[in-house]
């Protein structure tokens, strides 16, 4: 077996330290000749040197790692928006570790911690939207690395984030149904998170601008989860809608499992707009007409908006401001609402 290329050996060969060779790999100042900057180089690449991550980080003060907090990694919104955070990730260069909280604030705050203490440079943190967030809130006002919060955000703590207009998308997906001429609309949201509620808003004043009167009844609270969703679906036969707002797509899921388990279709039966524009095209026909949230264009701005603070030059007065980004989500409309007379 050939030996092991280290800073060690290519520096026996150069003939100059090994500190010297370290700081030259990574880029770091240091006094050095160009012709043995050259050498060292020429070595490195010759022989395939691969640095050792650890003890370059002792170095650079960079473990060249960035954490990732999702809610659920099985929602196809969450999981596609992990995937493009980490391709975007690795052209640059880092590492994403990617964990999971359940929906649970407490897990949010562990998990906070356990990044924190791997050494990762950054998080994207997507809270459990929860409204019992002090814990995490605490967490995150005491860190020292940079973080961004992704979508799911906590309105009272200062920090950078990036998110989707919640009460627009819950606007637009009933100002499409009133369009079409329904009255009777039910919404299925998760009204315990902050983002459900937004969307809950937009809900009522799409139907305020309409001189429809809200009932309370008609609102079906579920968590983000399609067997929730299921059992939510089972109230909606008895309140004479004839449309549904579904405040994701899973719960769009779980609502067209019930009903076609229950001889219904949509959008004879039900008209219905989900939320994600994600999950329901791969599994149920018609294609659902859904307000889209852009993943590719949400992961880039949270991860320039992370690389502006992972600079050297702690100095800089933009990685003392807080910046907010608010991202306006899509009605994007397929077949699953039909227009009925008045």
């Amino acid at each position: 077996m050939s030996e092991k290329v280290t800073l060690k050996s290519i520096a026996r060969e150069v003939g100059l330290s090994p500190a010297m060779v370290s700081l030259v790999l990574n880029g770091r100042p240091v006094r050095v000749t160009e012709e043995n900057r050259r050498r060292i180089l020429e070595v490195a690449r010759r022989e395939h040197y691969i640095p050792n991550q650890i003890a370059r980080s002792l170095v650079t003060q960079r473990s060249k790692t960035l954490g990732l907090i999702v809610p659920n990694i099985e929602s196809r919104f969450f999981s596609s928006l992990a995937r493009n955070l980490e391709l975007r990730c690795r052209k640059r260069g880092y590492a994403l570790f990617i964990t999971n909280s359940d929906d649970n604030a407490t897990n949010d705050s562990e998990l906070v911690g356990l990044l924190a203490n791997r050494g990762v440079d950054g998080l994207f943190v997507i809270s459990s939207g929860g409204r019992d967030a002090q814990n995490l809130t605490a967490n995150l006002s005491q860190l020292t690395i940079p973080f961004v919060m992704v979508d799911r955000t906590i309105d009272d703590l200062v920090c950078d984030k990036v998110y989707f207009n919640n009460k627009l998308g819950g606007y637009r997906a009933t100002q499409y149904l009133l369009d079409h001429g329904h009255t009777r609309i039910a919404c299925m949201v998760n009204t315990k998170s902050a983002t459900g509620a937004r969307r809950l808003a937009g809900y009522k004043q799409a139907l305020a601008e309409k001189n429809i009167e809200p009932d309370s009844n008609l609102v079906l609270d579920t968590d983000y989860y399609i067997p929730d969703a299921y059992l939510a679906a089972q109230k909606l036969v008895r309140l004479n809608a004839t449309a549904v707002f579904a405040g994701s797509d899973n719960i769009a899921l779980g609502l067209l499992r019930y009903l076609y388990e229950h001889g219904l279709h949509v959008p004879q039966d039900y008209s219905v707009v989900g939320y994600d524009n994600s999950a329901a095209d791969a599994l149920f026909e018609p294609a659902l007409t859904s307000i889209e949230q852009n993943v590719e264009e949400l992961a880039e701005a949270a991860l320039n908006l992370l690389f502006s603070k992972i600079t050297d030059d702690t100095q800089n007065e933009d990685s003392r401001c807080t910046h907010k980004i608010v991202l306006e989500p899509q009605l994007i409309v397929k077949n699953s609402v039909c227009r009925i007379d008045g």
